[in-house]
């Protein structure tokens, strides 16, 4: 029992010494922490380039969807290290069941119940230069209006072309 004692209490210096985690420039994605030392961290001399890939829903209506949350915890990494936005070039591309999570405000609470709690992210990530695309094949084969999604998001001919089209400018696939 003593040395189980002991272990919970170095567990808990350790913990405590972590710097508070931060996040800036989308407010309700996840924050970051800065890790000192690190073998490897964000440089003001790279560009990012990524391309989020959401099929994923959220686990609950309240909550984000899993591709904005990473893009935009990635986003609160580069600048709580400085980075200056336009080193970092993102865009995500919605099909299948994460498009539910880009209907308008109207739409998603007459589906849901509640407020589309996607709209602030993807605001604060318009702000930062995200391009945000929506599967024109996926709409139409599920019969969606594009006038019930949000604005920010513009219906692409296809989802593959458009992951295939960024990867082949040299971003990185990121699947959510």
């Amino acid at each position: 029992m003593r040395t189980f004692i002991i272990l919970i209490s170095t567990l808990a210096v350790a913990a405590a010494e972590w710097p508070e985690p931060k996040g800036s420039v989308v407010s309700s994605a996840d924050d970051y922490v800065e890790i000192p030392n690190a073998a490897w961290a964000p440089t003001k001399n790279s560009t990012y380039r990524a391309i989020f890939d959401s099929t994923r829903p959220a686990a609950k209506p309240t909550e984000l969807l899993p591709a904005l949350n990473m893009a935009g915890s990635e986003l609160n990494a580069l600048a709580t290290a400085n980075i200056p936005p336009a080193n970092a070039r993102f865009a995500i591309v919605f099909h299948g069941a994460a498009v539910d999570g880009i209907l308008d405000e109207a739409h998603y609470q007459r589906k849901f119940g509640t407020n589309n709690p996607n709209l602030k992210a993807i605001a604060e990530m318009k702000k930062q230069g995200v391009e945000f695309f929506v599967c024109g094949q996926y709409l139409a084969a599920e019969k969606i209006e594009p006038k019930t999604l949000l604005p920010e998001v513009r219906v692409a001919a296809d989802a593959l072309l458009v992951l295939i089209h960024y990867q082949n400018d040299g971003y990185a696939l990121l699947s959510f």
